[in-house]
Formats: structure tokens, C-alpha cells, sequence
């Protein structure tokens, strides 16, 4: 009986010792309803705005940016907001 649970023990051991939790991984661009981040490797490669725009669209909204930050390793914040009723705003779908 002792054997069987050593060996249990162990096995869970270098289960959790050789897997890793991934806690540290971010995708260079992320959202949801609210708004979103868009990592600054990407502002060389693809325009920035048009995918919040067509981010926020999705959910029939506006896009307003919090912070643009053109360093490396920091990140681009933007908030998906409603538009004002009567306004000439309004959520465009970007298409390439």
C-alpha cells in the first residue's frame, strides 16, 4: 500500500513539475466588450486603430483611446464606448 501511494506522489510530482501554468503569456492583442490592449510589436506590422475599430464594432460601439505607448514590451489601451443618441459617430466595420 505505501508503494502505490509513493509512487502516486511521484508521479504527481513530475506531473507539475514539468508542466508549466502559462501564467505569463499574453496575446499580442486582447478585448472584450469594454475595450482591450494591443501590444506594441504589432505597431509596425498591422494599424493599430483599424483593429480596435473593428473590435469595438462588433459590439455596436465606439472606439476611445486611454493610452498609446510606443515602447517596447509596454502596451496600447482602448476603451469601447456607446455613441451618444444623435450623434454622427458611428461604429464602422473595417474591411481590407
Amino acid at each position: 500500500m505505501r508503494t502505490i501511494g509513493m509512487a502516486a506522489i511521484a508521479a504527481v510530482t513530475a506531473i507539475l513539475a514539468c508542466g508549466s501554468a502559462r501564467a505569463d503569456y499574453v496575446p499580442p492583442f486582447k478585448g472584450n466588450d469594454t475595450g482591450g490592449i494591443i501590444s506594441s510589436s504589432l505597431i509596425g506590422q498591422t494599424d493599430i486603430r483599424a483593429l480596435a475599430i473593428n473590435h469595438c464594432a462588433q459590439y455596436g460601439k465606439v472606439v476611445k483611446w486611454l493610452s498609446i505607448q510606443k515602447t517596447y514590451g509596454n502596451y496600447s489601451s482602448f476603451a469601447c464606448r456607446w455613441t451618444r443618441h444623435g450623434s454622427y459617430q458611428r461604429p464602422l466595420r473595417v474591411r481590407y
